[in-house]
């Protein structure tokens, strides 16, 4: 179902709103025009009894003009003395209220609370609207507070806890931009046509997600540590709800470095906090200029909650991962560039203010090993090594997490569950992991253990993508659920794409 009962409720909500600002505004102009008319006549009356000794005819067209407004079908009639005017003489709405979609009372504290407790109700944070909506009781009658508050009560009742251990997990790698430069036929044009996906491929995929109800939830949403009374930590399961029909989700993004091999390939160069304090990319244009945008997933999926806020539930972002053997970021800030990067000192603090902006604006932050090495394979003290060094290069500067996503889709063990006697858990585990993704294409993987959670991941990249064409494996089908490949495919990738070795 493309829209379910929730979204078309809230949509009916907003419309309700609209309409009746609309009527409240057309009493009001009514009201004003009909004493300007009574005043009008009574002066022109006047007048013209002094000069003339009659009383006129008086045409209201000479006093007003007539606006349709097309959205309702109503003629709305504004005086000319009020049009393009307002008491404190300005021709503008003042800012504070024309940018407070949906809610302009025309009381300040009013707006805030409104407007602050409309954006948690369509990000289902309902108990925060209704705290809100009830924070000053000078406005309890106010029909909009009540009106708003009686959606949330009414939404609430019918929310769904999500099954936990049946949750998807997406990912993908930096994002293609420009097709022509990463598919020219060079050498690295194998591997990005395999593992990476293009910008309308992503697009494509966030539509039909959102039209067929997926909600994204945080990796911490799903599970979260807890100590009991003896002071033993454990991980308990979280509580998502939902409205029926809405489908929790996790995403994440691999590699998030912007590798030097990348460079002229058409990927984004680096992250920047934008002036709106959002985070943003840079990417090199092709006269060598530096150009600001939506140039990789980060900020796509901004763009796309910004749009659609319903489509993350409770301000949740994805999962980046990083590696640092070349920096992170597309900042060179490992100390092997120490000697060859001028700005390494400078880099290192941008690094800093960029993954707080992250964090600030809901991205959860995640190991992806130093050297993007394969722990199922490699010894423990290559699992030693690297992690010490993830830590002192890469955890320094962007904080703390808790949360490693294996390169290769590798894992430190198979199915079953992790043990002591596991050596790279256990040092995995004293490092401060808690949550371990590895890569499965089946539609969902968890596993709950005492201390820990595990989660498959499903990789939508060329290869994924091409496999699952019916012109491919009409027998293959590790999509269907999310979107419809034949619709999502980017028909400008080299074919066929090669297996991956």
């Amino acid at each position: 179902m493309e829209y379910n009962d929730d979204f078309k409720r809230r949509r009916a909500y907003i419309s309700s709103c609209e309409k009746m600002r609309k009527r409240k505004r057309t009493v009001l102009i009514t009201i004003l025009l009909l004493v300007l008319a009574v005043l009008l006549l009574g002066i022109g009356a006047g007048f013209f009894i002094k000069k003339n000794g009659g009383l006129p005819g008086f045409s209201k067209k000479n006093a007003i003009e007539t606006s349709s407004d097309p959205s309702d079908g109503e003629s709305i009639n504004i005086s000319l003395a009020e049009s393009g005017s307002r008491k404190d003489g300005s021709s503008e709405t003042p800012a504070s209220t024309a940018e407070s979609y949906p809610y302009n009372t025309g009381d300040t504290a009013l707006n805030d609370i409104l407007n602050s407790a409309h954006a948690k109700f369509v990000t289902y944070d309902y108990d925060a609207a209704i705290d809100l909506l009830n924070s000053n009781p000078d406005y309890a009658e106010n029909p909009d507070v009540k009106e708003l508050l009686a959606s949330c009560e009414e939404t609430k009742a019918t929310l769904v806890r999500a099954d936990v251990t049946k949750i998807t997990h997406i990912f993908f790698h930096s994002l293609i931009m420009d097709n022509s430069k990463a598919f020219d036929g060079d050498s690295d044009e194998k591997g990005y046509n395999q593992v990476m996906t293009t910008k309308s491929e992503f697009l494509k995929i966030l539509d039909s997600m959102y039209a067929k109800g997926y909600v994204l939830v945080k990796l911490h949403d799903i599970a979260h540590e807890e100590t009991d009374e003896s002071g033993n930590a454990r991980m308990v399961p979280g509580t998502i709800l939902l409205p029926p029909g809405k489908i929790p989700f996790v995403m994440s993004q691999d590699d998030l470095c912007y590798y030097e091999y990348m460079t002229g390939d058409g990927f984004a160069s680096r992250m920047i906090v934008g002036e709106d304090g959002k985070p943003t990319c840079e990417m090199v244009m092709d006269d060598g200029s530096v150009s600001v945008g939506s140039y990789d997933l980060v900020p796509l999926l901004e763009d796309f909650i910004t749009e659609h806020p319903d489509f993350s539930y409770r301000g949740a972002r994805a999962v980046l991962a990083f590696t640092g053997y070349q920096g992170v970021l597309g900042y060179r800030t490992d100390p092997s560039y120490e000697s060859s990067n001028p700005n390494y000192e400078a880099d290192k603090e941008t690094v800093c203010q960029v993954a707080q902006c992250l964090r600030d604006n809901g991205w959860e932050l995640a190991s992806h090993s130093w050297g993007h090495i394969n722990f199922g394979k490699r010894s423990f003290e290559d699992v030693k090594t690297d992690s010490d060094k993830w830590a002192s290069r890469v955890e320094s500067l962007i904080g703390k997490t808790d949360i490693l996503l294996y390169p290769f889709g590798s894992d430190v063990g198979d199915w079953h569950p992790y043990t002591s006697e596991n050596q790279k858990y256990e040092y995995l585990h004293q490092l401060g992991f808690r949550y371990f993704c590895n890569v499965d294409s089946s539609q969902h993987w968890v596993q709950f253990g005492n201390d820990y959670v595990r989660q498959g991941r499903r990789n939508l990249d060329g290869y994924r993508m091409y496999y699952d064409l019916p012109e491919t494996d009409p027998k293959k089908d590790h999509l269907s659920d999310l979107f419809d490949v034949t619709q999502v495919f980017d028909r400008e990738r080299p074919v066929p794409v090669a297996p991956m070795s």
